[in-house]
This record gives structure tokens, sequence and C-alpha cells, in this order.
């Protein structure tokens, strides 16, 4: 796989003054390692703010991807001849960055999915066949993404058990005082994401794996919005499993992550049956094969799993620590300069949150907010972002969404605002 050559220079000279400073860390030099952040939009330079949704590829992800294909491809695992031997080396050397990277005690606990969204499916599948038992309770939060609340309610549906809810507050955070009311022995899982994708909310995950292993419930993080944003430590948050995409970290589309505590992951029978997670078939009976490959049945994707190595190794270059302060820096001065345009109204004010700016302008529809920000060449997401229940408890239709990554400037942001200014003006 190639090597980043660059190393990250970071110094401690600013951009701008007193709090809403952004540190220096060589923000030009990064944004040249992404090429569509060259494109233009409409005859504008592209603004891109819809990294929740997802981030843009760095060069060394897309190299690697490309010499994969061009120079290293053949199928892997079980293959003798030389290509199939150099792709199996490169997708478990992936596999094993992965486990460094959120601190897993195994490579086995490595599972590679599509996503996070069939990571979840896997597990509300396969964790509910021998866990889940009829009068049973699964947790989970009222501002939860769309795919960590379906795969759990056709779980309880076949099973007779019953989602439960913490309720969110007005601010878009949950209280703990709840949590302990709906936690209770009844409950089996506590499935959270760590960030929401629609408010920006950091929840409190460590807290919430306490209680529910106080009453004996399993935990799953759902950190599909948390992973390119926060360090990850699994054994130090303690949670059962923890669920992620490769394309929310700068890596390719269509590949995941499902990391799991060793004893559940081999006490949970497999989510599909095919190639490579079997140990012996006849048609008698079936031995699966051992872990990870227990959960990885058929032909995976190599080259995603790959680029998704690169994409780590990207981000480590620079330290997650390091874009997780420019990105608070980000927030904060796009809260303070939007909350100066007129009939604007913030979704999601938590005190502890993440690079996701929810609002409003009143009177307006968001997707019209939307359309003349995209005239501009700037990249936003309007609607309930597959978090329906949170837009009706907030008695809204949607909202308007910004989110910030690692590329992404002051000068970016002081553009957004005037196009919001400039969108608010037409539609009101």
């Amino acid at each position: 796989m190639g090597k980043i050559s660059r190393s990250f220079k970071i110094e401690n000279r600013t951009l701008m003054s007193k709090d809403t400073t952004i540190t220096d860390f060589d923000i030009q030099a990064i944004r040249k390692d992404f090429p569509i952040l060259k494109t233009f939009v409409r005859n504008k330079p592209l603004v891109y703010l819809d990294n929740a949704a997802s981030t843009q590829k760095p060069q060394i992800v897309l190299d690697t991807e490309l010499k994969y294909y061009s120079t290293q491809y053949s199928n892997i695992h079980r293959g003798v001849h030389h290509l199939s031997q150099v792709g199996t080396d490169l997708y478990e050397e992936a596999r094993r960055k992965v486990q460094k990277f959120i601190n897993a005690p195994s490579e086995k606990q490595i599972i590679f999915t599509k996503g996070t969204t069939n990571s979840i499916n896997l597990l509300s599948y396969s964790w509910s066949q021998k866990f889940l038992r009829q009068g049973d309770e699964v947790v989970i939060t009222g501002m939860e993404h769309h795919s960590n609340i379906v795969p759990w309610q056709m779980a309880c549906e076949r099973h007779g058990a019953t989602l439960r809810v913490i309720p969110v507050q007005k601010d878009g955070a949950i209280l703990l005082e709840d949590a302990r009311k709906i936690i209770t022995e009844k409950t089996k899982l506590v499935s959270i994401a760590y960030i929401s994708n629609s408010l920006g909310t950091i929840n409190p995950i460590r807290e919430l794996t306490q209680l529910a292993h106080q009453v004996g419930a399993h935990l799953l993080i759902d950190a599909a919005q948390s992973i390119q944003h926060i360090s990850t430590d699994v054994q130090d948050l303690d949670c059962d499993f923890l669920a992620f995409s490769g394309h929310k970290l700068y890596g390719p589309t269509g590949i995941g992550v499902l990391y799991g505590k060793e004893e559940l992951l081999e006490a949970v029978p497999p989510f599909e049956g095919g190639g490579d997670m079997i140990a012996d078939v006849s048609f008698e009976k079936t031995t699966y094969n051992d872990l990870p490959f227990k959960f990885e049945a058929g032909t995976p994707h190599i080259a995603g799993v790959i680029g998704l190595g690169a994409a780590i190794d990207y981000v480590q270059s620079i330290g997650l620590d390091t874009i997780h302060a420019h990105e608070e820096k980000l927030l904060k001065y796009a809260t303070e300069e939007l909350a100066k345009v007129d009939n604007i109204q913030f979704i999601g004010t938590a005190k502890n949150k993440s690079s996701v700016l929810s609002f409003l302008v009143k009177g307006a529809h968001p997707y019209d907010v939307g359309v003349i920000l995209d005239n501009l060449g700037i990249a936003i997401r309007t609607g309930h972002h597959c978090t329906q229940p949170i837009m009706d408890h907030f008695e809204i239709p949607g909202t308007c969404r910004a989110s910030f990554a690692l590329y992404n400037t002051k000068e970016e942001i002081d553009i957004f605002v005037a196009g919001v200014r400039r969108a608010a003006k037409m539609l009101l």
C-alpha cells in the first residue's frame, strides 16, 4: 500500500483572533489532498458542508484503490497464487489498522460489513436470535437514525420484545435521570448513537454503558457520526458492540465495521451463509469458521477495505485530537456568525456538541434554502436526515444541516453565512 509522503506540521500561530481562532495546521496543504475541493459548481467554487452525509476522499485513498485494481487485484483467502496472497495480506493488514484505530483487543473482533446500517442489521438479527425473548426490552433514544430504529423494531416484533425510547430534551440532549428510569432489569440491549447526525449532540456513552451493564444488558454504539471526529477506544468505553462506516471516515462507500466483544461474537449465530464463513460443509451439517470470518460470507469489498486502511493512515497522520479541535472552532465560529442572520432558529443546542449545525430560516422551507445555496456552490443537506421521530418531536418537517470536516475553513463559513443571509432575504 502506498504511504503518505507528506507529514503534517502543527503550528501554534492562528488565523483569527479571540475565541474564534482556528489553529493553522497547514489547512491549505490538507485541502490539496482532496481533489474534489477544486471543483466548481454553477461557476462557483465548491463549498462542501455535507460531511455528516459523507466525507470527501483524499488522494491517498483514491490512489490506493486504483493501485489495487490496476496491479494487485485478485480474490482473497485460500488462493495460493501470488496476487491472491498480496490481496489477502493487504486486506488483513487493513483489519489490523482498524483494530489499532479503535483499540480493540484482537483483530478477530473486527468484522467487515457494508456499512453501519448493515452492521446494525447483522446484530439485530443474529444477536436477537440468541439473547432476545418475549417480554424483554431494547432501549434507544429519540434522536436515533432510522438505521438504529427500524432494525430493532423488526427484532422486537420477531421476538415479542418491546422497544423503549429515552426522550430528548428541548436542547437536543438526553438526561441520565430519564435513562435510569428506562434502562431496567427487562433491558437486554441499549443501542445509541455516540453523536446525533441531525443535532450534533454528543451522548454520555460511558454513563449509559455503566447503566446497561448494571442491569446485565449489552450496549451498542452507533459510531457513524463520531468515528471521524473524536478518538474511539472500545476498551476504555467498555462497549459490547460498535459500528461505523468507511465513507464517513474519508474512506470508500460500501464498507463498514462491526466490533464486538469476542465472547459475544462467538455466542451469536452467523447473519449470512456462504463461502468463507464455513470451516466444513456437508449436506448433513455445516461447521462455521472462526472469527472474524464467521460473519464475512462471500467475496467482500476488498478494495473498499484496503481503501479504508489508507483512510485511517491519513487521519492518523493528522491526529483526531487535532481534527476535533479544528472542527470545534469551526462550529463555534459558524454558530456565532449564523446567529447574526435574521430569523434563524437553531435545532439542537446541547452543550456537548460535535460539528453539526442544524437550523431553520423561520418562514422558509429547508428545501428552498438548500436550492438557493446550491446555486451559490454551497452543499448542505436538507430534510429529516433519516431521523423523522426527532423532527416530529420538534414539530418541524426537517432542517437545513451544515456539517464540518477537517478540510473546511473559516472563509467557507463566511461564504455559507452570506448565502443563508441572501436566501433569507429572497424567501421572506
